[in-house]
């Protein structure tokens, strides 16, 4: 059992509930958003201990919009994130600025092992950029 916190945004509510049912069974506490715009305040208020955020939801820049505000907040910079998309070839063409920001990228559809492998990697790793 892990008291660890992990907020989950994205822009699809049936992935959000997914997520939530199946973090709550693994024993995390979760936090949601649906939107970019409320995911920023909901991180900042909360600090999670890993963010898990899908890179393009309501419009493509919004999840762009999203990590910058987490890397260039000292209150929020040093939380993980995983990033997850459907678009394989988008994920794989941004890998290199993704790692420069610090983040792992999941392509949807996932193995929920390996989502569960991820997270627990990541949880274990000392946050300090």
């Amino acid at each position: 059992m892990t008291d660890a916190l992990i907020a989950v945004v994205n822009d699809d509510t049936d992935f959000l509930e997914m997520m939530g049912t199946l973090l709550s069974e693994e024993g995390y506490r979760t936090v949601t958003a649906l939107s970019s715009q409320n995911a920023y305040e909901l991180i900042r208020r909360d600090r999670p201990d890993l963010v898990v955020l899908d890179i393009r939801m309501e419009h493509p820049a919004s999840g762009w919009d999203l990590l910058d505000l987490i890397r260039l907040d000292p209150t929020t910079t040093a939380i993980p994130v995983l990033v997850c998309s459907a678009d394989a070839a988008f994920l794989r063409s941004k890998a290199d600025v993704l790692r420069a920001q610090r983040c792992e990228t999941l392509e949807k559809p996932f193995d929920l092992d390996e989502l569960l492998s991820r997270i627990q990697r990541m949880l274990a790793v000392d946050p300090t950029p």
